[in-house]
């Protein structure tokens, strides 16, 4: 679950305690191009305000109309089904005759939101199950996430702790990658023990600044396979630390900054440290897509778009590093 959604679930709460009757919307399942994939939410409240979106804006106001109109899960969750004829996908402007299929469930207490956005602000991955019949929820604790099961007769989402980013070093780099990393949806920290960066430290929205030691802080954190770490600062006696116990962790991505010579040696540095030599193959290094990057922001943006790339099991084998030219940002080897 992203913050868009954790959001939806706040706003669905404040207007529930203000008396209003909210029915949430949820992508289940979709064929062809959809604008939204399954476990998109959206709320629909009595006098037709909205947050969220399942169909980026598609099929919206159609919805609005018949949740207002008392058309749709006045009582009980019902499902409808949107471009399942050439003429609705015209009409609603669905891309490349794609469908989406949204189930509605009208808010309740048996919905246990509060109970289900406290569990998500503990970093808990929760499952819940929505009978169909009934509009009973259950909860219960989740061993994977983004799942989105429906057969008919139930709903079952998990939720639970949102993308993790630690950037290594406070300069001028991080804080370009630190606000592109929150836009993707990451909760961010960037590590800076030197404290002659501190001052010029500009602080960002959802961004967190550790003075914890690389190694100790990567410990504390408990990356898992939803974690990101890119090491930036150019001094092997921080990067190193993080990156010999970040290699250890299920991160999906470890990645450090330099050129093709600089992460080599860092790769044998990393082995003295009890680094196996498969957990140093896993580190990207130069880190980056060839995107021609040369200011800090376009190396930003290429460093963002290898995360978003491994996250999504894209096969990177064949892309050259954004740092195999002599000429980079980072300088000679």
């Amino acid at each position: 679950m992203n913050s868009i959604d954790i959001d939806v679930i706040r706003t669905a709460l404040d207007w529930q305690h203000k008396g209003h009757r909210v029915v949430l919307g949820t992508v289940v399942r979709t064929w062809g191009s959809a604008p939204r994939p399954p476990g998109s939410l959206m709320i629909i409240r009595d006098d037709g305000q909205v947050a969220g979106s399942v169909s980026g804006g598609c099929i919206e106001d159609d919805l609005i109309r018949r949740v207002a109109a008392g058309e749709l899960a006045m009582r009980m969750p019902e499902t409808t089904t949107y471009g399942q004829t050439a003429e609705e996908v015209r009409r609603f402007g669905l891309p490349c005759g794609g469908s989406v299929q949204v189930v509605l469930e009208p808010l309740s207490p048996q919905s246990h939101l509060r109970e289900l956005l406290v569990l998500i602000e503990q970093h808990q991955r929760v499952e819940r199950r929505l009978d169909m019949a009934t509009g009973v929820v259950k909860m219960q604790a989740a061993t994977e996430g983004d799942k989105v099961q429906f057969d008919g007769e139930s709903l079952t989402t998990v939720h639970g702790p949102r993308l993790r980013l630690l950037i290594i070093g406070g300069g001028q780099l991080s804080r370009y990658l630190a606000a592109m990393a929150v836009m993707l949806d990451y909760q961010v920290t960037v590590c800076e023990p030197r404290a002659e960066y501190h001052e010029g430290w500009q602080a960002l929205a959802g961004v967190t600044l550790s003075t914890q030691m690389p190694d100790d802080l990567v410990l504390a954190m408990n990356l898992d396979h939803n974690s990101a770490v890119v090491a930036v600062t150019h001094d092997p006696k921080l990067d190193d630390l993080a990156l010999m116990e970040a290699l250890r962790t299920p991160a999906f991505y470890v990645g450090a900054l330099g050129s093709r010579h600089n992460n080599a040696q860092r790769r044998k540095r990393l082995l003295d440290f009890d680094v196996s030599q498969a957990e140093a193959d896993q580190l990207r290094g130069p880190v980056g897509l060839n995107l021609g990057a040369l200011t800090p922001p376009e190396i930003a943006m290429s460093i963002v778009a290898e995360m978003t790339a491994m996250r999504h099991g894209v096969d990177l084998s064949q892309t050259l590093s954004n740092w195999e030219s002599s000429k980079t940002w980072c300088g000679l080897a």
